[in-house]
């Protein structure tokens, strides 16, 4: 099946954003590609400016949706609990999203939203927005929360499996490296939340979330 041809955020980011409460007054605006249509809302990142810890997920839940803020539903709740544990601030981490709103199946009766995973388009769409928040923040370290995060910033052939464990340089392995983040800045891959609450072993699935997030600690400078 053919690709939808997305248009694409760009046209939305505004040239000089100034700050991250401007970018999400744009990104309300966005119709970058079709996942607006069906979405409540545009859901942007949250946290603070000065955060030194981006943590990047693959897009927002029925939940985020629903509320408009990322990782506020279950999967969120075991983030914050995880980063916590890995010996991070979690009030001083920015979280978002690779794509900024839900991408879902409606099931027969209308009364649920099935999670679908966003396709390339719609990763290359709206990356455009993750470019301009990182823009904005320059983090010492990025947490590629999942394999779709990890594919939006590394390009369709990186793997969390392939990255896992170890502190990756950046900019040099990344896609498109200019947009990102600083020259010295570090990129850790680990599972997505979500994971450890689909999991038959949510311990053991939980520690090793857990100790990512000690090692993209470990990378803090200052």
């Amino acid at each position: 099946m053919a690709v939808q041809t997305e248009r694409g955020a760009q046209a939305f980011v505004p040239a000089d954003p100034g700050s991250i409460e401007r970018l999400r007054a744009a990104a309300a605006h966005c119709r970058g590609c079709h996942l607006y249509r069906d979405a409540t809302q545009t859901v942007f990142g949250a946290g603070p400016e000065h955060a030194r810890v981006v943590l990047i997920g693959e897009q927002p839940g029925d939940v985020e949706d629903r509320r408009g803020a990322p990782f506020v539903g279950p999967a969120g709740g075991l983030l914050d609990r995880a980063i916590t544990e890995a010996g991070l601030d979690r009030a001083e981490a920015y979280v978002t999203n690779v794509v900024k709103h839900f991408k879902f199946k409606a099931t027969a009766t209308g009364k649920r939203r099935i999670h679908e995973n966003p396709n390339r388009a719609e990763i290359v769409a709206c990356l455009p927005w993750l470019a301009a928040e990182l823009g904005l923040l320059h983090p010492q370290v990025l947490v590629a929360l999942g394999g779709t995060a990890l594919k939006g910033l590394l390009g369709p052939a990186a793997t969390v499996s392939g990255s896992r464990g170890v502190l990756l340089p950046w900019p040099a392995a990344a896609h498109r490296p200019e947009l990102f983040a600083d020259e010295g800045a570090r990129l850790v891959a680990t599972i997505h939340p979500s994971a450890v609450l689909r999991a038959v072993d949510r311990d053991a699935l939980y520690a090793g979330l857990v100790a990512d997030l000690r090692l993209a600690a470990s990378a803090l400078t200052g």
